[in-house]
C-alpha cells in the first residue's frame, strides 16, 4: 500500500508537470484555430511557422542574443572566479555575497534598475541595450557554478608547474582549466537558458521593433496567440528534451565501456 501511494503521488506530480505541454503539443497539430475544438491532425502550422517572418525574428533575436551574453558572461564569470581565488577569506567572502544579490533580487527590480541606468547613460534601447541586460544577469549564474570548482582544486599543481618552468598563462590552461571547464559549462549552459527564457528584463530593456521569443508571446496573449506558437514551442521541447537524452546517455555509455574494459 506504501509503495502504490508512492508511486501515485509521483504519478500525479509527473501529471501536473507536463499535461500542459502535452496539451501544448497536441494544439499544435490541431487542423483548428480554436483551442476548443479538434479540427483533424495537420502539420501545416509547422509550415506557415517558417513563413512567419515575425516569429522567425523574434527566434533569431532570441537565439543570437542568449549565445553571445552567455559567452561573454561565461568568459567575464570565468574571470572574475580567478581574481576572487586569489583574495584573502574576508573579501571575498563579502564580494560573493554582493554577486549573489542580483539573483536573489527581484527580476522586475533588475530590469527598471537597469531600463534607468540606460535612459541615463542615453542608451538607444534595441538589441544593444537587451545584449547588456542578460550579460549582467547571467554574470553571477556562471560565477555560482564556477566557484566550487575553483574550492576543489589543489593549488600545489599550479605552483608545481610553475616551479617547473611554466609561464603563469600556460600552467592555467594546463592545470587549471581542465578541472575548471565542467563548471564553465554549466554556467555557460545556465546562462544561455536564463537568456533564452527571461522576459520581465527584456520587457524592460529593448526597444520598438525588436522581439525575442517571451516578449512576442506576451505581445499575442492580447489579442489571441497563433497557432504557430505552439508549433514552435513544441520543437523547442522536444530539442531541448533530445538533448537531455544524449547528455545523461553519455555518461552511462562511459561507464558501460569502462566496466567492459
Amino acid at each position: 500500500m506504501k509503495r502504490f501511494l508512492e508511486r501515485f503521488y509521483v504519478a500525479v506530480i509527473f501529471i501536473f508537470l507536463y499535461a500542459p505541454i502535452v496539451t501544448l503539443i497536441v494544439l499544435s497539430f490541431n487542423n483548428s484555430r480554436t483551442r476548443a475544438k479538434w479540427g483533424g491532425f495537420t502539420f501545416k502550422w509547422y509550415s506557415s511557422l517558417l513563413q512567419n517572418h515575425t516569429i522567425m525574428d523574434a527566434l533569431y533575436n532570441t537565439l543570437l542574443i542568449a549565445l553571445i551574453s552567455a559567452l561573454a558572461a561565461t568568459i567575464i564569470g570565468t574571470i572574475t572566479c580567478i581574481a576572487l581565488n586569489r583574495m584573502q577569506s574576508k573579501t571575498k567572502a563579502v564580494l560573493l555575497g554582493i554577486t549573489n544579490i542580483p539573483m536573489l533580487n527581484a527580476d522586475i527590480v533588475t530590469g527598471i534598475s537597469l531600463m534607468l541606468l540606460f535612459i541615463s547613460f542615453g542608451f538607444r534601447f534595441g538589441f544593444n541595450t537587451i545584449l547588456l541586460a542578460h550579460i549582467t544577469f547571467n554574470i553571477p549564474y556562471v560565477i555560482l557554478n564556477v566557484m566550487p570548482k575553483f574550492k576543489q582544486l589543489n593549488p600545489n599543481t599550479f605552483e608545481a608547474a610553475l616551479d617547473l618552468g611554466a609561464s603563469p598563462v600556460y600552467a592555467f590552461f594546463k592545470v587549471v582549466f581542465p578541472d575548471i571547464l565542467p563548471g564553465i559549462l554549466s554556467g555557460f549552459l545556465m546562462a544561455f537558458t536564463m537568456s533564452l527564457d527571461d522576459f520581465i528584463i527584456t520587457h524592460f530593456t529593448k526597444g520598438a521593433g525588436i522581439d525575442t521569443i517571451s516578449t512576442k508571446v506576451y505581445t499575442e496573449v492580447k489579442k489571441g496567440i497563433k497557432p504557430e506558437m505552439y508549433a514552435l514551442s513544441t520543437i523547442i521541447f522536444i530539442t531541448v528534451f533530445v538533448l537531455l537524452l544524449i547528455i545523461n546517455a553519455a555518461p552511462v555509455k562511459k561507464k558501460k565501456q569502462g566496466e567492459l574494459q
